[in-house]
């Protein structure tokens, strides 16, 4: 048995002085004085160093009358003289001792404990992580946390153009780093609270979050990567699982959706102070000059004869090759089916993103910004080849030239007919097949008023590879319930007699454009977004168009440009685009291009009315200018 000391008795002034020889939870003794705490410190290693410094944290809590010698009472149960001396010990203090306060400012952590002294079995306060607790980021769902799409890896380090070690190196690391994930996430699957549920980690997802980390470490300076990676290694290993549970949380807590509640849009009304008419009569100041737009993929000349042949030796000799528009991957594609198997494209199934990498936005403190991330599957742009998988390879062409072997450029043609509508807004939705990008449906409404007059499906020339369905909205089942275009019919939609809407739907892009050219004359604004994507896949020419990509111009200039739906919500408060996977309503796009349309006319003409600008019966008259009375005449535009 360790030998025990005598003890002090508090002097006259009230102070509780002890000083005493305790024997040390190891056995070895130390000297203490029971308020100043231990003279000299011991190295005490593994589990015996952990119990050592709880049973000092409860000293310095309960108070000294419960320190030092109810730790010695706690660990050294086994013999009962050592509890009969300290049961005959006098307890002189009644109070708890505030700890010493932290330096530097810092606020200690407030922690309920227990009020209880003289107990001979005192323990540690235990910090414990409620995963349902306060401060949990799902503590208070009612829906269950959004899956995510983990792609099945192997525990095999990813590639890099520069690694900053061998590959033997590297998974022996990458192996380490993974078995430390796999027995914090096994204790974690042990217990028995069945609210930590969310916190466990499928070995999929430990995979990834180790090859994740790694490819972190190994982007980072190849001269500190296996410090570094070793590092964070031990820490996993030293790690308790209560602070593994906490790095969870904060990791399931990025992908939750912000907990503040959306505020509901408000549209901003339209104010132009004109009537219809007049709006049509000034919408004409808002055309584009043509002188340029060749530049950023406009058509505005038709090609040669000599341009044509030239594209269509390059087609032969190319022998069908194209490169995918989504994975860029090589493979033949075959108009026509091939005969052997009658197969369209080879190349087998192509996977990719569909949504395009963006930067994430810099949290306060960074010093560096962050690397681009797919917005569709929040995955780290070089990381995988892709998020979705599509039966075929397909492919798309902007070349003017062979865009006009497959259906020839036509400009609008000149017409006297009385019926035509003051100006038009159009959309087009498009979609793949075996002549790369077509036209698959076509809208036309009036403006400013943004009635309906066209709105037909369209067979395209080629073999159907893939409608683009998550961004045209044309399925499948919407051509199988499609009816031939009537052109008597007012109404392009049909309601079908169990209730559903049924588009009309042309024989080819031909008479879809023929269609449209009803509708306009070469002095008719066309209206639209990002109009030449439009116009190239109806094989339009049209010298008067008016593009909201041009009038509300991204501040870093051509070809980058706004969105239609961001445009919308920045300068209307509405909200398009919202039917996700469904894609999107050519009718409702070629309406929103009308709105900005009209928001514009109306800024351009109070700002016009500022500098002497005046209207009358339709008609714009500039401001006089100073001197001798002349008469003024309207402007035509």
């Amino acid at each position: 048995m360790p030998r025990m000391l005598d003890v002090t008795q508090p002097h006259n002034d009230g102070a509780t002085q002890r000083k005493t020889s305790v024997a040390h939870p190891l056995g070895d003794e130390e000297e203490t004085d029971g308020l100043d705490g231990p003279r000299k410190r011991r190295r005490v290693r593994g589990d015996a160093r952990d119990q050592y410094l709880a049973e000092k944290a409860t000293n310095s809590t309960f108070g000294a009358s419960s320190s030092p010698l109810s730790s010695q009472a706690d660990t050294n149960t086994s013999t009962k003289a050592s509890k009969e001396q300290f049961d005959e010990l006098p307890r002189t203090a009644s109070r708890t001792i505030s700890p010493p306060p932290l330096r530097g400012g810092a606020k200690a952590p407030t922690t309920k404990v227990a009020s209880t002294l003289h107990t001979s079995h005192a323990r540690a306060p235990v910090l414990q992580t409620n995963v349902n607790g306060l401060g949990s980021p799902f503590a208070t769902r009612k829906d269950p946390l959004p899956k995510v799409k983990v792609p099945e890896e192997s525990l095999n380090p990813r590639m890099l153009l520069n690694p900053p070690a061998s590959h033997a190196i590297r998974l022996r690391l990458l192996t380490m780093l993974h078995e430390q994930m796999t027995r914090l996430n096994d204790e974690v699957k042990k217990s028995d609270d069945a609210s930590k549920g969310p916190l466990t980690l499928s070995d999929s997802e430990l995979i990834t979050q180790a090859l994740d980390e790694e490819f972190q470490f190994a982007r980072g300076s190849s001269a500190v990567y296996q410090n570094v990676i070793k590092s964070r290694i031990m820490v996993l290993k030293k790690m308790k699982l209560t602070i593994w549970e906490e790095e969870r949380i904060r990791k399931i807590a990025e992908r939750l959706p912000k907990a503040t509640p959306k505020e509901p849009s408000s549209p901003r009304p339209i104010v132009t102070d004109m009537t219809p008419a007049e709006e049509i009569a000034f919408v004409p100041r808002l055309a584009a000059h043509q002188q340029g737009l060749n530049k950023h993929g406009y058509v505005t000349t038709m090609p040669t004869e000599t341009e044509l042949e030239t594209a269509r030796k390059g087609v032969e000799s190319a022998q069908g090759w194209e490169q995918c528009d989504r994975c860029n991957t090589r493979f033949q594609v075959f108009p026509g089916r091939r005969e052997e198997d009658g197969a369209l494209t080879s190349g087998g199934t192509c996977t990719y993103h569909w949504a395009k990498p963006r930067r994430p936005d810099m949290v306060k403190g960074e010093n560096k910004s962050r690397d681009l991330k797919y917005a569709c599957c929040d995955e780290t742009l070089g990381v995988s080849s892709g998020c979705t998988k599509a039966d075929s390879h397909v492919f798309k062409t902007s070349d003017p030239k062979r865009l006009a072997l497959v259906m020839p450029f036509e400009t609008t043609p000149v017409s006297n007919r009385d019926d035509i509508p003051g100006a038009v807004c159009f959309d087009c939705e498009m979609g793949y097949s075996t002549l790369g990008m077509e036209l698959i449906r076509l809208t036309a409404t009036t403006w400013p008023d943004g009635e309906e007059v066209l709105d037909v499906l369209v067979r395209p020339l080629g073999e159907v590879l893939d409608l683009n369905s998550r961004f045209s909205g044309v399925w499948p089942e919407d051509y199988a319930n499609a009816v031939p275009y009537d052109q008597a019919s007012q109404q392009q939609q049909v309601t079908a007699d169990d209730g559903t809407n049924r588009l009309q739907i042309v024989d080819s892009p031909f008479r879809a454009r023929e269609l449209l050219f009803k509708l306009l004359r070469l002095e008719t604004p066309l209206i639209g977004h990002a109009l030449e994507n439009d116009l190239n896949a109806a094989r339009i020419l049209h010298p008067t168009i008016v593009d909201t990509a041009l009038l509300f111009p991204h501040h870093r200039g051509l070809p980058l440009r706004f969105g239609l739906k961001m445009l919308m919500k920045k300068h209307l408060g509405r909200d398009i685009q919202m039917g996700g996977d469904k894609g999107h309503d050519s009718k409702e796009d070629a309406r929103a291009a009308g709105d900005l349309v009209r928001l514009r006319v109306g800024e351009m003409w109070r700002k016009m009315r500022g500098e002497g600008w005046t209207k009358r019966d339709g008609e714009f008259f500039p401001p006089l200018p100073s001197g001798p009375a002349v008469a003024s005449s309207p402007v035509v535009w």
